[in-house]
Order: structure tokens, then sequence, then C-alpha cells
């Protein structure tokens, strides 16, 4: 059983790594499908994600969930809302990427978890620890050292950092397993993007019949893209503590931070590295004290003495978790 157990982290942990991994490399993808602009990108990335996504749940026949969430219409609202939120962040993102952006791209990646956790405290009426204050208040001033290095407030990081932190919450309430979420919400997305690569057609704007086939074909790839680092993703999630998923999701920032620095050869001026620091010391932060509690918990679960609402599986302690906690214990895939 314990042979079992240690394979099986072993797996998850694998997993783990290849999905922050391609989310982490995303940013060498994104470049080979141009001449396309991000617009058309995005729309084909809507369109395939959702061909290839509902083909492995009718393969898995995963639909049991569909016919139940046509009954609740206010959950069908907040995967609205989670459809349109996920279109900016997707559709910035690309343009970032495409268009010499990709450290400041990589920032707003860092900069999630402190924005998540300022949306708890302001939709959701949480409250900090000391510690996670001090974390939200280098944050700030990070932002405010990066505004002065860029000469403009980094939006394209604070664009991505809302879109993605308000994505989170919303999925949160929706409660869908990470395919069947993708599903749901490229099945809005889809009929939208779809019309715009018919009108692109029309047009005689678009570059997936005027490009070769290899060009038609990369941009079709867009969804094996999106799809392949959830399917590890939820292998991972299913079988390593939640703290280690938390870890995890750092290297996907790291690694397109690096590649901004090292493959695309973008500027990274005193000022910047100063803003950076800040960013890092605020996670490291938030990331030490949200596993110093999650040690307390375990130590209270381990003692006898239980906590109410907790949980204990796969290795992991799940105790009731507001924002702050949760985004360094486990996040929600990165659908960069």
């Amino acid at each position: 059983m314990v042979e079992k157990s240690k394979g099986e982290r072993r797996t998850g942990l694998l997993n783990g790594f290849a999905a922050y991994g391609m989310w982490g490399l995303v940013p060498l993808f994104w470049p080979l499908l141009k001449p396309a602009g991000a617009v058309e990108i995005l729309a084909h990335r809507m369109v395939w994600s959702l061909v290839l996504v509902a083909g492995a749940l009718l393969v898995m026949r995963r639909w049991s969930w569909a016919g139940e969430l046509l009954r609740q219409p206010r959950r069908l609202g907040l995967i609205t809302v989670a459809a349109a939120v996920i279109t900016v962040n997707w559709g910035v993102y690309i343009w970032a990427v495409n268009s010499g952006h990709v450290v400041e791209a990589s920032l707003g990646y860092f900069i999630n978890p402190l924005v998540t956790i300022a949306m708890g405290v302001l939709i959701l009426k949480e409250r900090l620890r000391p510690v996670q204050w001090a974390a939200v208040g280098v944050g700030f001033a990070a932002v405010l050292v990066l505004t002065i290095g860029y000469g403009r407030p980094p939006w394209v990081s604070l664009c991505l950092a809302f879109s993605f932190a308000t994505y989170g919450l919303v999925k949160k309430k929706v409660n869908l397993g990470g395919i069947e979420s993708l599903a749901a919400e490229t099945a809005v997305q889809f009929l939208p993007a779809l019309v715009y690569l018919l009108w692109l057609t029309a047009h005689g704007d678009s570059t997936f019949t005027t490009d070769g086939p290899g060009h038609a074909a990369l941009l079709a790839a867009t969804g094996v893209v999106t799809a392949l680092p959830l399917v590890c993703f939820g292998a991972a999630a299913i079988r390593v503590p939640l703290s280690t998923l938390g870890l995890l999701q750092y290297l996907a920032p790291v690694f397109q931070f690096l590649l901004g620095i090292l493959y695309f050869h973008e500027a990274m001026p005193p000022e910047r590295w100063a803003g950076f620091a800040l960013v890092w010391l605020a996670l490291a932060l938030l990331t030490g004290d949200a596993l110093r509690t999650a040690r307390r918990a375990a130590r209270v679960l381990g003692s006898g003495m239980g906590v109410p609402g907790a949980a204990v599986g796969n290795g992991a302690v799940s105790a009731p978790r507001t924002a702050a906690d949760s985004v360094a214990a486990g996040p929600d895939p990165v659908d960069a």
C-alpha cells in the first residue's frame, strides 16, 4: 500500500510538473501562429478547444453534469461570466506574448495571488492575518515601483491578474471539474468565435485558409495546447497534497519570466528588477504563512482534537479555506 501511495504521488508530481511546465512554456507557441492576429488566434482557441474537449467527454461518457447545469440558471449565468472573463484573459495574454510583453505577462501571474487576496477582503469581507496584510502591502509597493519603471501602470499584468482572479472566484462558485468547466465555457464562446472566423473568411482576411496546411494545423492545435495541461493538472490534483500544487503554481510564471529575458531578450532595467523582487518577497511571505497554517492544522488533526469542517485526503489537509489561504495551498488551473 505504501509503495502504491508513493507511486501515485510520483505520478501526480510528474503530471503537476508537466501541467505547469506546459503553461510556462506556452509563450513559445503563440508566435508560431503569426501572421494571425491575437483576435483570430483567440477565436480559433475557443472553437478548437470545444471540439477537442467535447470529443474527450463523449469518449469518456461524462455528460451527466451538462443536464444538471442546464437546469440551473444561476450556475449557467456564472459560467457565462467565467467565459467572458477568461476570454479577456486569453486575449490579453496572446496579444502580450506576440507584442513583446512576455515579462510583463509573467508578472500578472506572479501578482495574481495577491489580487485574489485583495478581492477576498473587498468582496467576500474576509479577515487577513498580519503576514497576509504585509504581503499585500509589499505587493502594492511593487506595483508602484513598476509603474515608475515602465513609465505607466503595468496594465498587461494588472489585466491578467484581475481577470484571472475574477475567473477563479466565479469558478469556485460554479464548482465544476476542470475539463467540464472548460467544455461549458467554450460552449458559450463557440458561436461568437465561429461567427467571427466565418466573417474573416468571407472578407478574405482569414490566415487559416490562406497560409497553408501547416499554419492551419497550428491554429487547430490551440485546442490541444489548452486542454492537455488541464488533463495533466487534473491527474496531479487527485494525487498530491494541495500545498504541493500551491508551490508548483509558481513554475509557470517563473518559466515565462525566464523566457522573456533569456529567449525573447526583453529589457529588464534596475527599477523593474526592484519591482519584481518586491513581488517575490510578497509571495514568499504569503506562501510561508499558508504553509505554516496548513502544518498547524495538520498537528491539530493529528492530536485528535479535530478541526470543524476539515478533511484529510492523499496526504493533504484541507481545512476551511479563505481566498487568501487557497491561492497558496492549491490554485485553479492556469489557463494562460
